[in-house]
């Protein structure tokens, strides 16, 4: 996907967690396009050295289990000491979770899908706020899904704890708004990515098989692509949003949240 920068990130200093693939990936590639200065924060250090490398001096990466708290504030604490203060924290760290009926799921699976996906955004949004509040400035942007605003769209521990996001970024905006420091969500639907393909087939890794099958379904012929969100995530954290906070950004082409039986009343079926 060509984009064209406009450098609406210039001078910004930004964290994503989940950065080394998919969605947070071609987060850190835009960011980067629009001047930020970019710490990529991840588990897959192979993968996120070498996106690292790729993207330049602005991009370096830091080795985070975001369920580790103390390892969420120390690459916070070491972004700000490196380019002197945090702008932006993009909590995007996930991972599709426990699966199958409600009353077979394994309580540790359980538990592991939630420090991912909420104790991990509250850590990040909590050590963020230490160092925004001070600054008195700083957009935090979590990351959600269609799940989070709809039941019947993913399992049931990934759904529960993108509900927590959605609820936790609106009531940390209504806290932070005072000093400054916005809180938002973005919710997106199936793009074709390695979480996607893992859900879909069971196979991470096949990313083109998904895709193909996407374009064929999709209304418009075309495949969504983790670059697809990455505008609405760059506004979002930018200068220009600064009167959005506590929102919730549904980024699914009207597939998910508003498809309905309704359907039936516009077009022949």
């Amino acid at each position: 996907m060509t984009t064209t920068s406009s450098g609406r990130l210039a001078g910004k200093t930004v964290i994503v967690t989940g950065a080394a693939s998919g969605i947070g990936a071609a987060f850190a590639r835009r960011f980067v396009e629009e001047g930020a200065a970019c710490v990529l924060a991840d588990v897959q250090e192979d993968l996120g050295r070498a996106l690292a490398e790729s993207l330049g001096e602005a991009a370096t990466f830091v080795y985070v289990d975001v369920t580790n708290e103390e390892q969420v504030a120390g690459a916070i604490d070491s972004a700000c000491e490196r380019f002197g203060a945090l702008d932006a924290m993009v909590n995007n760290a996930g991972l599709l979770g426990a699966l199958g009926p409600i009353a077979s799921t394994s309580t540790a699976e359980w538990d592991r899908t939630v420090a991912v996906m909420l104790t991990g955004v509250f850590f990040g949004t909590k050590h963020a706020a230490r160092v925004m509040i001070p600054q008195r400035s700083g957009a935090i942007l979590n990351v959600a899904s269609t799940a989070g605003v709809q039941g019947g769209l993913g399992p049931h521990a990934y759904t529960a704890a993108k509900h927590g996001v959605v609820g936790l970024t609106k009531s940390v905006a209504t806290e932070l708004r005072y000093v400054g420091v916005r809180a938002n969500c973005l919710a997106p639907g199936a793009v074709a990515s390695p979480l996607t393909a893992l859900a879909v087939i069971g196979n991470s890794a096949a990313v083109d098989e998904v895709a193909a099958d996407m374009a064929r379904r999709s209304p418009s012929g075309r495949t969504p692509l983790p670059d697809d969100l990455a505008g609405a995530a760059t506004y979002l954290i930018s200068d220009e949003a600064w009167y959005v906070n506590g929102s919730v950004l549904v980024v699914d082409g009207a597939n998910e949240v508003l498809q309905s039986r309704a359907h039936r009343q516009y077009h022949e079926s």
